[in-house]
């Protein structure tokens, strides 16, 4: 599967407003804590991939969720574009100590709390990301490398829609935010 993903910072007021004149259906506000990984047998920062372990909580419902995602290197110079493979693990303190004892080590972690909305195909995400800002993300995976292009416009056009400029879009992750500033 591949993901498409735009990222722009943004007034995240300003889009809750047109969000709503938009009339796209609000899913649900979680918070997420994202471990990264450094790997012991290659740089993740050179070859533009990444190891995270994500603890989710829904504050509505006291829901909690971990899952181990792999993200590979960008697949354009245009979007944050990239292969994913992810999956729910029971125990995040395990898979931690799996990591841990393989060699992976603890990078850094971003907290992030995230109102998610679905319009037009595709979902957007209002960041509210600690130490580094506020973001808006629209995004869609798609299942093969050809229908990229057009998830990566059809994600262009949501963010003019709700009066956002694609050329603002950063390809940089929260993690590489989190770490300059």
């Amino acid at each position: 599967m591949y993901e498409v993903e735009t990222k722009v910072p943004a007034d995240l007021e300003a889009v809750r407003t047109q969000l709503d004149e938009l009339g796209a259906t609000r899913e649900r506000t979680i918070v997420q804590a994202d471990t990264y990984y450094d790997a012991p047998h290659r740089e993740f920062v050179e070859t533009d991939e990444a190891l995270r372990i994500r603890r989710e909580s829904t504050p509505e419902s006291g829901a909690e969720e971990t899952r181990v995602t792999y993200k590979g290197p960008l697949l354009d110079g245009e979007s944050k574009s990239r292969e994913e493979f992810e999956t729910a693990v029971d125990d995040g303190e395990t898979m931690d100590a799996i990591l841990t004892n393989l060699g992976f080590a603890p990078a850094a972690t971003v907290r992030k709390e995230r109102d998610r909305f679905s319009f037009d195909g595709y979902t957007i995400t209002l960041d509210a990301v600690d130490d580094v800002g506020e973001y808006v993300e629209v995004e869609t995976d798609v299942e093969r490398e050809a229908d990229l292009e057009s998830a990566r416009e059809g994600a262009y056009d949501v963010l003019e829609r709700l009066g956002l400029e694609p050329d603002d879009q950063l390809r940089t992750s929260y993690l590489g935010l989190l770490l300059e500033s």
